[in-house]
């Protein structure tokens, strides 16, 4: 079949399809039952190795609104429409974890201006939201049917930090039928003003001093963990600035998130962790950085056991994660259709970079991109996170739209030939 040019004009003439336009019309009706799932859904917790509970809640709910589903062997919710999942062409994604959880239901609430506050509700409330809509609003509508049967819904474990997208990874690996001709739309956030078609490499590590600890002043001079980690993190930060600022091959960047040590202020701790995220958009830069940080721990670790009295530290390095990098063509026909609906709707998007699920599927040279649901959003990785569902609307019309036009790319019969 020869290729078909896509264009804003083919875009709005596939979204004319009286189908297609019933079911652009549906979303704006169905708003308050859309803010309800997405509140009842961010009430359980769900933080990263503890998605089960609302996998199993979101199975069932996909069950309830007529569509075959699943959790796999990773904990992932898979749902089909009356097909098998390995015969679906088109996989929409949202991950299920989140980094912070409600202590209590009450912790997620909407606000008097309309917000959804409370943690995950953006990121990535906004996109398992996005999920349920799109199910029932297929279920409804019976037009639709051959297109609810080339998309396969997932609702994925393990997107958030040391989760390393072990879901995603289960998901590519396992389903190597599916993944031979497949476009991958992963669902993160609510922002329509981005386009993440470039995988942002990282690297996670957990840096260890241990010793034999002891009283501040009897003991003193027995090498002290908590020291040789300080000594590391300036001394990794110092020279880790500089390369990241005037990096030659591409931005970078490190954080050190996490540190621990210690039991009171007039003992000398036996122990002391940090755990440092590294991340850039070529790898070589994490090599680079991965070689600074072996060679500042070797250095703390001599300094700090130079006048050690017949005891010294010992260190490790421990890998917590890696994110492959990747990046989607530019000729891509997902790139092309994206960019046309994008014009079609007034969207002025941008391509960016961006560390998603959709690492895991560019880094296999598979179409992938990463894109917001829409509505707006503030607050991520907080316990204060809030999300807006003004303007959700546009969002979901924008996946329909790219689900349709990738759809009709493979002879969907029920769209406008000539797109």
């Amino acid at each position: 079949m020869p290729q078909r040019v896509v264009t804003p004009r083919s875009i709005a003439q596939l979204g004319a399809v009286d189908a297609l336009a019933a079911a652009q019309r549906w979303f704006p009706k169905e708003r308050s039952w859309i803010d309800e799932q997405q509140l009842e859904l961010c009430r359980i917790p769900a933080p990263t190795f503890f998605e089960q509970p609302r996998a199993e809640w979101f199975c069932r709910r996909l069950g309830t609104l007529g569509w075959n589903a699943r959790l796999d062997r990773a904990g992932n919710v898979l749902a089909s429409f009356g097909t098998s999942s390995v015969e679906c062409p088109i996989v929409i994604s949202a991950h299920l974890d989140t980094v912070l959880a409600p202590a209590r239901p009450e912790d997620v609430f909407f606000a008097p201006d309309g917000r959804l506050v409370g943690p995950g509700t953006s990121d990535n409330g906004s996109g398992l939201a996005a999920l349920l809509a799109f199910a029932r609003m297929f279920a409804e509508h019976a037009e639709l049917l051959p297109l609810a049967r080339s998309v396969l819904l997932v609702a994925n474990v393990g997107e958030e930090g040391e989760g390393n997208l072990s879901g995603m990874r289960y998901l590519c690996r396992n389903f190597t039928e599916l993944m031979e001709n497949v476009a991958i739309l992963v669902l993160d956030g609510p922002s329509v003003e981005h386009v993440t078609t470039q995988a942002l490499s990282s690297r996670r590590y957990e840096i260890t001093f241990t010793g034999p600890g002891g009283h501040s002043w009897n003991d003193y001079g027995t090498p002290n963990p908590v020291h040789a980690l300080g000594h590391v993190i300036s001394s990794f930060t110092n020279t880790a600035r500089e390369q990241c600022t005037g990096a030659r091959k591409g931005r970078c960047s490190y954080n050190f998130g996490i540190i621990e040590g210690g039991a009171s202020v007039n003992s000398i701790p036996a122990s002391a962790l940090a755990k440092l995220d590294l991340r850039s958009e070529d790898p070589a830069n994490l090599e680079e950085l991965s070689a600074l940080l072996t060679l500042v721990v070797e250095q703390a670790l001599e300094r700090e056991n130079r006048n050690a009295r017949n005891i010294r530290l010992s260190a490790k390095i421990k890998e917590l994660g890696a994110r492959p990098g990747g990046k989607l063509p530019p000729h891509s026909p997902l790139l092309t259709i994206i960019q046309a609906i994008d014009a079609h709707l007034n969207i002025r998007s941008r391509l960016d970079c961006a560390s998603t699920d959709a690492n895991i599927p560019l880094s296999l040279g598979l179409p992938a991109i990463s894109i917001g649901s829409g509505g707006t959003g503030g607050g991520a990785h907080t316990p204060h996170e809030w999300y807006q569902p003004e303007g959700r609307e546009l969002g979901l019309r924008r996946i329909l739209l790219l689900i349709a036009a990738l759809a009709d790319r493979r002879g969907w019969p029920a769209t406008n030939p000539t797109l």
